[in-house]
């Protein structure tokens, strides 16, 4: 389908509308009294404006700094697979298994993810009583429904047991210092309100950056197959993943061009399938920064960050002749220099084209790339793994992967063992997902990390990675930020923080 610009614009803008209610504390909401429960939610605009903060929350995941600190950095250095040329001590001490409870990004993420979520229990109170449009108002419950699991299937991964809250908070509320209620509860009202974002009226798929069954399916495919594995290895769950990307393959289609992942005619289309909206004037990133090579001018941009770049091992452990280690396609080498196109700059590492843009390195450096939370490939890769688990490898489970291997201009597999095909699925997912946020979540749920020296995988706190470092089994999780516990004596830490 053609992008229309117009409409993207018009679309985000009204999805860019923020009304954050600030707090105190990281459940508190401000006590708006009769403006929320009797003169706010009256009307159609009003839920509408109201769901749209909601959205506002993703940019958390990518807010940086001038040291290259950043929450999806963060995942990323806790996998093992990433050096950080910044300046950032936090950073180093994560890649080095020696950061602690203080580091700000534990708490970005903790109460920016609650903020969303207080502002969700909120929407799906009032929305039901107002006087409007039955499936606008459904369909609204189903975009709050899914973001609210989506902050909390964030939250589960990464501290474990977390307060579960899915009503209002004021300051008279008897639940306002709450104690970490077991992960498995949290995950089944995760997976309760994906089952009811399924039911709702939402479209297939969605181009101007909305919920829709197509995310709401992969997350709970993700969320059935995470719950398969450790630390509550339902195996039962492996089927559900199975059905549930199963039927998102027929609504999203394949980019023929790695450069459609990051560029910005093609947002939220094609295998795109959520990601979070930026646009120039409203609401932009330093996601290239972040992602450049530290201090060497190859973009219109005020700092080069290198705060997020592959190791050489990683980049060595795809197969030969994969298309995605030539230059400019997931990652590149040299560029010309800014301002001097003659000139080409060569960095001495393998930086990430995948989170290059264009747009903003050859223009005022003002970047508005989307970042991708879930794009076709992820659930090709997931019903290819679960259902390996419950029947071995099929043809419908080796189409998938195949296809993602012949854009790679890759051989076809073939032949493999169940365990054998494990394996590669695996491999895959490193491969194809790379620095995407999906490595350090499946070695939580795996228990093994990727060799890339070897070629192999390992079991994950006794398997060194490429910088010889081996991960402490604490780093399974991360730890629940001390201000909060200072806070909230309620509140314990995690083994081992």
């Amino acid at each position: 389908m053609k992008f229309n610009l117009n409409i993207y614009k018009i679309a985000l803008l009204f999805i860019l509308v923020a009304i954050a209610s600030s707090c105190k504390k990281y459940l508190v909401e401000k006590d708006l009294g009769n403006f929320v429960k009797s003169n706010y939610f009256t009307s159609s605009s009003q839920a509408q404006t109201f769901v749209n903060g909601i959205y506002s929350s993703l940019y958390m995941f990518q807010n940086g700094d001038a040291y290259g600190e950043s929450p999806f950095i963060t995942m990323e250095l806790f996998a093992g697979h990433t050096t950080s040329l910044g300046q950032s001590v936090n950073n180093n001490n994560v890649i080095n298994n020696r950061t602690d409870a203080v580091n700000p990004g534990f708490e970005d993420v903790w109460s920016n993810s609650y903020k969303a979520i207080s502002n969700a229990n909120i929407a799906l109170e009032n929305l039901p009583g107002i006087s409007m449009d039955a499936t606008l108002k459904n369909k609204l419950l189903g975009e709050t429904y899914f973001l609210r699991a989506f902050f909390y299937y964030h939250l589960a991964r990464l501290y474990g047991d977390v307060p579960l809250i899915t009503t209002s908070i004021t300051v008279n509320s008897p639940n306002l210092y709450p104690t970490r209620t077991p992960v498995s509860q949290v995950y089944d009202v995760i997976i309760k309100d994906l089952l009811a974002a399924e039911a709702s009226p939402l479209p297939e798929t969605d181009q101007t950056g909305r919920v829709s069954l197509g995310a709401v399916r992969t997350l709970l495919a993700s969320v059935y197959l995470t719950t398969a594995g450790y630390p509550l290895q339902k195996t039962a769950n492996y089927a559900l993943a199975a059905a549930e990307a199963q039927k998102v393959l027929p609504s999203y289609t394949l980019f023929e061009k790695y450069d459609y992942l990051h560029d910005n005619p093609h947002k939220n289309q094609g295998e795109l399938i959520f990601q979070s909206q930026y646009l120039v004037g409203v609401s932009t990133n330093a996601i290239a920064q972040l992602t450049l090579p530290f201090n060497l001018p190859v973009g219109a941009y005020g700092d080069h960050l290198g705060g997020m770049i592959p190791t050489n091992q990683f980049f060595n452990s795809y197969e030969p002749g994969d298309l995605r280690t030539q230059e400019r396609q997931f990652y590149f080498s040299s560029y010309p220099q800014f301002g001097s196109p003659n000139n080409t700059v060569v960095f001495g590492v393998h930086a990430l084209y995948k989170y290059f843009h264009v747009e903003s390195a050859l223009g005022n450096g003002q970047c508005d790339e989307n970042w991708t939370f879930l794009r076709l490939p992820e659930a090709m890769l997931i019903y290819a793994e679960a259902s390996n688990e419950v029947n071995g490898p099929t043809p419908d489970a080796y189409t998938q992967i195949n296809k993602i291997r012949a854009r790679a201009q890759l051989q076809p597999l073939s032949g493999l063992t169940k365990e054998q095909f494990r394996i590669a699925i695996w491999k895959e997912r490193y491969h194809e997902l790379a620095y995407e946020n999906k490595a350090y979540f499946d070695i939580q749920r795996t228990h093994q990390i990727y060799n890339v020296i070897n070629n192999t995988f390992g079991d994950a706190v006794t398997t060194p990675n490429e910088q010889g470092v081996t991960m402490k089994s604490q780093y399974y999780l991360w730890p629940i930020p001390q201000r909060e516990i200072a806070t909230n004596n309620k509140l314990t830490q995690n083994i081992g923080w």
